[in-house]
């Protein structure tokens, strides 16, 4: 492997956690000053949105890629505003399900314009070319990533 290939590959990696940095940076900044929320809050409710049906707590972790302490205390909140209920699961009575109540949803489904329009003017030097080839190109590491 060339040295200078390897330099300019570490100064890639870099450049994309610095990249990723000031994006989340800034939604998290527009969501506390524009919406009153915090990223966290929106990944919870984004990822139970998505679901169709209740999720276990672990599942709601494992999604997230974060701990069941974490994700626990962000539910917590929510269920404490009625954006989040927890339900018995049918199946085991030991088990808890979550989801977003009516007005979880609608809140989400509020938010998550803003968010996408947030996200649209952080990104919005590159064109359709440029997307579509950085995609690809993402697309491409995240298979070497896991490799």
């Amino acid at each position: 492997m060339s040295d200078g290939l390897s330099k300019r590959r570490l100064k890639l990696w870099i450049r994309l956690l610095g990249v990723t940095r000031a994006a989340e940076a800034e939604l998290r900044d527009f969501l506390r000053k524009g919406h009153g929320t915090t990223l966290p809050r929106f990944d919870v409710m984004a990822a139970l949105h998505r679901r169709s049906e209740p999720v276990t707590m672990g599942e709601l972790s494992r999604y997230l890629l974060v701990s069941n302490g974490n994700a626990t205390a962000v539910v917590d909140r929510l269920e404490a505003e009625g954006l989040v209920a927890r339900l018995p699961d049918p199946a085991d009575r030991r088990t808890v399900r979550v989801a977003l109540t009516e007005a979880g949803r609608a809140a989400f489904e509020r938010l998550a314009a803003d968010h996408e329009a947030a996200v649209d003017r952080l990104f919005a030097r590159l064109d359709e070319a440029g997307i579509e080839a950085m995609t690809a190109q993402l697309k491409r590491l995240r298979g070497g990533a896991r490799a």
